[in-house]
């Protein structure tokens, strides 16, 4: 691959009357176009060699059939196949931007990142709650500059498009509210950045309580299973004070985000199912299930549902020839848990 990029002015009086070209970095009035694509344009060589050794010299040649628009690149098949090319575009840029970042290389970073925000929005639209993981990349690749106005802007976005999602899977609101935590703390806002961390530990507690409960049933269906291991009672009473200090502060809060309700409500529901008090756990399952219930086709409605059935099963004695069958067996209850909808 070339490392020395070429670039040449731009002729204006070979542009269509009336058009200017963009730089590719920050959107002004470019003056240069790289030489090798003739595609890609730069307001000045500073902008071009960020661009080039950020993500440019992986893209250049993929980028002509994109923008060189052709008679089959109207034609319905044609349009097919150019958002396909957009898709391996923004996957590639993820993975670059993603690379340099952990390379801490934030630089170099910001050009792929930027890309890949700008592609996904051509593909999927401005509105969509699958463009936050690439503002959420974006704005990483800010904070390592210092760009905090920047990144403010970025995430503000991100959450907008998470609020007008409220189905909106949990791995998406964690890695939010992680990036929420260090913008705060960057600005010095801790109260804003302790509140963002504590509902990102959630979601990690969730995942881990779900994992749990699994291992739990796979046990009782199959006593030879090794299941995960519990926690002591002192790390188990930590963990509820933790928990229920969390949604006290939920249920408190004038925002009242049901989803994070929620989220930490069946997580104190399957820690008590876990510990045994069968009580604790319908109790704060019956809070997770009218809190998800607030929000349609709530990716956690029916964990909880099947958490609560398989409490009152285990409730239930039913007599012989009583016909007592409509609860659920634990296996019905894993299957739910395997489902995508229980995954955090």
């Amino acid at each position: 691959m070339d490392e020395q990029p070429r670039v040449s002015q731009i002729l204006p009086l070979a542009l269509p009357r009336g058009e200017d070209k963009l730089c590719e970095l920050c959107q002004e009035r470019a003056h240069l176009q790289c030489d090798k694509c003739r595609f890609t344009f730069y307001c000045n060589a500073e902008h071009q060699q960020a661009d080039w050794m950020g993500i440019h010299q992986r893209i250049c040649q993929l980028l002509v059939p994109i923008r060189n628009p052709t008679i089959f690149s109207l034609q319905r098949a044609g349009q097919i196949e150019t958002q396909l090319k957009k898709a391996e575009l923004i996957e590639i840029c993820r993975l670059v931007a993603r690379r340099k970042l952990s390379e801490r290389k934030h630089q170099e970073a910001v050009p792929a990142a930027q890309f890949c925000l700008r592609c996904s929005i051509d593909v999927l639209g401005p509105s969509t709650v699958q463009l936050v993981p690439s503002h959420l990349l974006l704005a990483e690749a800010n904070m390592g500059l210092g760009n905090l106005s920047l990144v403010a802007e970025l995430l503000s976005q991100a959450e907008w498009l998470v609020l007008k999602s409220p189905d909106c899977g949990h791995a998406v609101r964690q890695q939010l509210h992680r990036s929420l935590g260090h913008l705060h703390t960057a600005t010095g806002d801790l109260q804003a950045a302790l509140l963002n961390f504590a509902n990102d530990v959630a979601h990690i507690w969730h995942r881990h309580l779900s994992k749990l409960l699994k291992s739990h049933i796979q046990s009782v269906q199959n006593p030879d299973v090794m299941s995960e291991p519990s926690y002591d009672q002192g790390r188990q009473a930590e963990v509820d004070e933790m928990l229920r200090t969390m949604l006290e502060f939920e249920q408190d809060d004038t925002r009242k985000d049901p989803a994070q309700v929620a989220l930490v409500a069946h997580c104190l529901a399957m820690l008590w199912f876990l510990k045994g008090d069968n009580l604790k756990a319908l109790g704060f399952g019956s809070v997770a299930l009218q809190a998800s219930q607030l929000i349609p086709n709530h990716d956690l409605t029916e964990a909880v549902q099947g958490l609560l059935q398989l409490v009152q099963s285990l409730q239930t004695e039913p007599h012989p020839g009583s016909g007592l069958s409509a609860q659920p067996s634990p296996e019905d209850v894993l299957r739910d848990q395997d489902s995508p909808s229980f995954q955090p």
